[in-house]
């Protein structure tokens, strides 16, 4: 039969992307899209860069009563994904220049009325919108969707059937209780046992507890969130829902990221037997960041969001130890994020000029070039749901250091110091425990060692471009999950078409068996 997914997100690459989580839904979206077989449709706000990359748009409804006002329904194909997309268009609300904070990164005030208005709009079209398909399937991804299934409860809708995808439990949407009425939420919903958290509303919570079915982006990082030390205050809630919790590990665009026809690499293309332009790569780096132009410098690469979760507090601190200690080191760093961390970051390049250079900010095509032209990924992390960036770094041949949590742990291949420098001809980069600017630096420094092994550098450049984290693996275990959760009906026929026919609440707790996933590596938390 034909599925029709409504996916809603704040974020999908090209439209709209500030990390992981655009490039993580615009990858799924597109291996999920099969003409004759699923149909999916992307929705997200109309940000401005999203109506200049959609293509040709209609509106196709005007829908009167949402947070933050009226607002009309775009409809188009966007051309690089080849996907069916959905934009709500309320300037107002979202012709900002960021998409959730000011340059100064300031989060703005209205955050709440802005998603909750996507999240409303997202909940009549899974009711039903004259001359827009219904959907068969709304998968919500974060806080910024998360209130779509609380929405369909409070229209007491049996379908369609919602999955809500966890990217990262540490934002969840919390602002002020009395906004809910202004929201559209209602005072019985209001409550502990649904959206209320310690007198806030929280926009995460409310998807958990109103969601038919949870996916969680990684199984260690599923194991983790039951846990006080990383479920941010929801590992309650979460170990309540656990009967109907499957952990789908994320996937890359492989089309996107390929050393081999890579857009922003023209003409520098390389692969596992032909290396010889990933040297051309360091090379443009180098000269793109104002390193000293040495073939034989380790390029050691930092490229996510400065932040505290991404450790750039501790990189701050061990990176001058670390370029003292190895000559041969240079760093570049990529990103934007906390203003003090930045600083201390941009400290550190003014410190060793032609060693270690810091761009902040984010372009597409940098980004490609750090992970083609770098030696080593340096990306660790308090905490990391999955990890994409240093899968991208793999496929270019980059060695990744990686904390030992989450996603990491589970897609980096480290037999161990205790193992021995042989056993390093099976890895696929470093790992380490803790959190300290000490443990940082003595991976640093066990990698730099490895590096000076260049049999078992090449073995581990070999593993880690030949491992696949294609969305080829992932796709299928989403289909098997919206199968087990939609009515079963003749293919092509719309849910519209046919009654609401489900799982009844009381068996809820048993979806998740349904699923009959017979691969172990990917099992429910």
């Amino acid at each position: 039969m034909i599925l029709n997914i409504l996916v809603v997100s704040a974020e999908a690459f090209p439209l709209a992307k500030t990390g992981g989580l655009g490039d993580a839904v615009s990858g799924l979206c597109r291996a999920l899209h099969r003409p004759g077989h699923t149909h999916v449709t992307l929705m997200l706000p109309a940000y401005p860069a999203a109506l200049e990359q959609a293509g040709p748009l209609h509106e196709c409804a005007r829908l009167e009563g949402l947070a933050g006002g009226t607002a009309t329904l775009l409809a188009g194909t966007m051309p690089s994904l080849g996907l069916p997309v959905l934009l709500l268009r309320n300037d107002a609300l979202y012709r900002r220049d960021g998409l959730y904070a000011d340059a100064e990164g300031n989060e703005y005030p209205d955050n709440a009325e802005r998603f909750a208005a996507l999240a409303q709009a997202a909940a009549r079209v899974a009711w039903g919108i004259p001359g827009v398909q219904r959907p068969d399937i709304v998968h919500a991804h974060d806080w910024h969707a998360a209130l779509v299934p609380l929405y369909l409860r409070q229209m007491r809708a049996d379908e369609p059937k919602t999955l809500l995808t966890l990217h990262n439990i540490a934002f969840q949407g919390v602002f002020p209780l009395d906004l809910a009425p202004a929201l559209g939420i209602r005072p019985s919903f209001c409550t502990s046992d649904c959206a209320e958290f310690w007198g806030r509303l929280n926009f995460l919570k409310a998807g958990i507890r109103h969601a038919d079915l949870i996916s969680v982006v990684s199984r260690t990082y599923a194991r983790e969130i039951l846990t006080p030390a990383f479920g941010c205050g929801l590992e309650g809630v979460l170990a309540d829902r656990a009967g109907d919790s499957i952990s789908i590990p994320n996937g890359i665009d492989v089309s996107v990221w390929n050393p081999q026809a890579d857009e922003y690499l023209p003409g520098l293309d390389f692969s596992i037997g032909r290396m010889e332009n990933k040297a051309v790569c360091k090379r443009r780096l180098q000269e793109r960041f104002g390193l000293a132009p040495d073939s034989g410098a380790a390029v050691m690469a930092l490229g996510s969001r400065v932040t505290r979760q991404k450790m750039a507090d501790v990189a701050a601190q061990a990176l001058p130890g670390a370029l003292e200690s190895h000559p041969e080191l240079q760093v570049c760093i990529l990103g934007r994020g906390e203003k003090p961390l930045e600083a201390a970051l941009q400290d550190l390049g003014r410190r060793y000029p032609g060693r270690c250079a810091v761009h902040v900010g984010f372009q597409e095509p940098e980004a490609h070039l750090l992970h083609a032209g770098a030696d080593i990924l340096l990306h660790g992390s308090r905490f990391e749901p999955f990890g994409l960036t240093p899968l991208y770094a793999m496929r270019y041949g980059t060695i990744p250091i990686g904390s030992r949590v989450g996603g990491m742990a589970d897609t980096i291949r480290d037999p161990g110091v205790a193992r021995g420098l042989e056993s390093m001809r099976q890895a696929t980069g470093v790992l380490f425990d803790g959190d300290s600017a000490a443990d940082m630096a003595a991976a640093i420094d066990r990698t730099l060692a490895l590096r000076r092994h260049p049999d078992i550098w090449q073995a581990m450049q070999r593993n880690a471009m030949r491992t696949d984290f294609s969305w080829s693996r992932a796709a299928p275990l989403y289909l098997r999950a919206y199968r087990a959760l939609c009515p079963q009906r003749p293919a092509g026929v719309s849910a519209a078409r046919v009654p609401a026919v489900g799982v009844k609440e009381e068996s809820r707790g048993r979806r998740a068996g349904l699923l009959g996933y017979a691969d172990p590596a990917w099992t429910r938390p």
